[in-house]
C-alpha cells in the first residue's frame, strides 16, 4: 500500500474518533438534581417552579433566581444568567439547562411550558 493511502486513512480515523469524542463531551442529558449533582456535568433538569419561594429579578446583575423542584420532588435554587423568561409566572412546567454549583443549579437556559388554550376538562373554550 502507498503510504499516501496510509496516511490518509490515518487523518480520517483521526478525525472520526475526534468526532466522536466531541459530540460524547457535548451530549446535555436529562437528570434530576441529585444526579447531576454527583455527575457535575452539564444538565437539563425537567421539574417545577416552587410558587411558595418565590422568584426575584437582579436587572444589575441581569440575573433571575427561583426555586425548582424536579420530578422526583427534590428542591434546589436556580439562578439563570438572564432575563426572566417570558410567562414564567403562568408555567406549569421548567426545563433548566445548566450544572450545580456552590448548592444552587446555575441555569444558562430555561424553558416553560404554559397551559394550553386547546387543553381544557372534556369542554370547548371560547376565543
Amino acid at each position: 500500500m502507498k503510504p499516501k493511502y496510509i496516511i490518509g486513512v490515518v487523518a480520517a480515523l483521526a478525525l472520526i474518533a475526534t468526532a466522536v469524542f466531541s459530540v460524547e463531551n457535548t451530549k446535555i442529558e436529562y437528570m434530576d438534581f441529585v444526579a447531576a449533582q454527583s455527575s457535575g456535568r452539564q444538565a437539563q433538569i425537567a421539574g417545577t417552579w416552587v410558587k411558595e419561594q418565590g422568584m426575584n429579578y437582579d436587572a444589575d446583575l441581569n440575573e433571575f433566581r427561583f426555586t425548582m423542584a424536579d420530578e422526583k420532588g427534590t428542591k434546589m435554587p436556580v439562578v439563570l444568567h438572564g432575563a426572566k423568561p417570558n410567562n414564567f409566572e403562568m408555567s406549569v412546567s421548567v426545563v433548566a439547562t445548566g450544572r450545580i454549583e456552590e448548592g444552587a443549579f446555575h441555569a444558562t437556559n430555561v424553558l416553560t411550558k404554559c397551559p394550553s388554550k386547546y387543553e381544557s376538562g372534556g369542554e370547548m373554550l371560547k376565543q
